[in-house]
């Protein structure tokens, strides 16, 4: 018989739930937010429509910029939640990466349906 304490449990919960926080967001990355998804006043035929990266980053807690040493934008690091667990999407690296205590998850996103790194180099670029 295989015995785990509660804490144990506890655990492995926390894990699970990290990594489905992260997996969600890489989704939501890949596949885009619609009007709907997100709960904006929309007629009808407009709901299915995908949310662009700027409405994307109303939401965000904080924006790290990542440029080069002429000031050329490169990506940044997008913080969407903090606390518990806390977790940053990069768009340098294509990573979403969430930490929680000791655990760490992160995920490689490929597609960027949203546009949100365009819209952040157009935010750099307002400066």
């Amino acid at each position: 018989m295989n015995y785990q304490s509660a804490t144990q449990i506890k655990e492995d919960q926390e894990k699970n739930m990290l990594k489905n926080q992260v997996d969600n967001i890489v989704s939501n990355l890949e596949n885009g937010l619609t009007l709907q998804d997100v709960g904006m006043d929309t007629d009808k035929s407009d709901q299915d429509d995908i949310i662009s990266g700027f409405d994307y980053l109303q939401d965000a807690l904080d924006i790290r910029y990542i440029v080069d040493g002429n000031g050329e934008y490169l990506g940044a690091q997008i913080c969407v939640a903090f606390g518990g667990p806390t977790i940053w999407i990069d768009t340098l690296k294509q990573t979403v990466e969430g930490h929680w205590w000791q655990d760490r998850h992160t995920a490689y996103y490929q597609e960027d349906a949203m546009d949100i790194d365009e819209s952040l180099r157009e935010l750099w670029g307002c400066r």
